[in-house]
């Protein structure tokens, strides 16, 4: 994806439980995936979600959507690359691409979350200590 700010990837083998009895990953599962890689992306960053939720801030999904190409099987080891589509304000954006060991594209798909402050239960604007990560 051209177009994206900052991106990372991370690779991991396909377990027994995230599948259905026919070895193929439950649709559900790829949601977990992006999680993964948005996790690690933020934690590459320098971002913690433990540490950003103690210091009071939380980030709920808003939105998820998957485009499923291909599946996922038992054993496989998978790529989940994760793009920060544009710079955050009240809410960051992710595109994400999954491939198998073959490089194989299996699911593409976007979330967006909001930051929200636990104290108010309101929208709130991204961390600066976020945005100067990202502006380095």
């Amino acid at each position: 994806m051209a177009d994206t700010l900052q991106s990372d990837e991370i690779k991991f083998r396909v377990r027994y439980g995230e599948t259905d009895q026919m070895g193929v990953v439950y649709h559900g599962n790829y949601a977990q995936f992006f999680e993964v890689g948005r996790v690690e992306w933020l934690r590459k960053l320098g971002v913690s979600y433990k540490e950003m939720e103690q210091s009071g801030i939380m980030l709920p999904v808003v939105t998820l959507n998957i485009s499923y190409k291909k599946s996922a099987r038992y054993d496989d080891i998978i790529t989940v690359k994760t793009y920060l589509v544009k710079l955050p304000s009240v809410s960051i954006e992710f595109y994400y691409e999954i491939f198998n060991q073959n490089g194989e594209l299996l699911v593409t798909g976007n979330t967006k979350l909001a930051f929200i402050d636990i104290i108010r239960n309101r929208p709130t604007r991204c961390p600066n200590y976020i945005l100067d990560q990202l502006q380095n």
